[in-house]
Parts: structure tokens; sequence; C-alpha cells
């Protein structure tokens, strides 16, 4: 083996280490809360190449609005749907996309782009 075959092989090695941990790998998630002002809770889920931060945490028995500010025109993002309460929001329409969520029972509701290929979730504590 010669010099540039021993550093193709290493450079392959540390690409395929890099991918394995990508798609692999646990990464953190950072999870928002909300800010509770007047008996009612807001908290702001950016849309600008996924969603950040994709949880958010809010305080059971306390009315929510989840606002979504639109930053990216990419088609896959241009919806938001949550499945278990029946929403599906064009993005598109406005700059901020407030939807309500319920929180009189504790639970978790997943929420996914048009496409289901970025997710996110609102935990209800």
């Amino acid at each position: 083996m010669n010099v540039s075959q021993i550093i193709t092989l290493i450079v392959g090695v540390i690409l395929i280490g890099f991918i394995i941990w990508w798609f692999f790998g646990k990464h953190k998630e950072a999870a928002g809360t909300s800010t509770i002002v007047n008996d009612e809770q807001t908290a702001t889920i950016v849309v600008n190449g996924g969603y950040s931060p994709s949880t958010v945490i809010l305080k059971k028995g306390v009315p929510a609005q989840v606002n979504f500010d639109m930053r990216d025109s990419t088609a896959c993002l241009s919806h938001i749907v949550f499945e278990q309460l029946g929403v599906n929001e064009d993005l598109t329409k406005q700059k901020i996309t407030t939807v309500n969520i319920p929180t009189d029972k504790a639970g978790t509701y997943n929420f996914a782009c048009g496409m289901d290929m970025f997710h996110g979730k609102v935990i209800v504590k």
C-alpha cells in the first residue's frame, strides 16, 4: 500500500464512522418550555430547516398555545400536522401560526411536517 491508499482508507473509515454516528447515534434534544402570563401559557417553535425546539413542555391545566414562527419556505415544512388533534395548518399564510393545545390531561402530542419528514412533540406535564 502506498501513502495515498492509506490516506484514502483512513478518510473512508472516518466518514463511515461519522455517518453511523449521524444516523444511529443518540443526539440530545433541547426541550423548550412555555411562558405563563395571565393564566395562559405560550411557547414558540421556530420553523427553519426543522423545528427549534423540537420538544416543548407545557404545564397541565393551564390553557396553552404553541406559535409556529415560519422562517423557511421549504415545501415540506409549509404545513404542521398534529394527527392526534386533527390539526393540519398551512404555515405559509402568515408569519406566525398558532395552534391551541389541550392541557386538561397529561400526555404527548406528536407533530410533523406535511411530508412526515420532520418531527417534534408537545408534552403536557
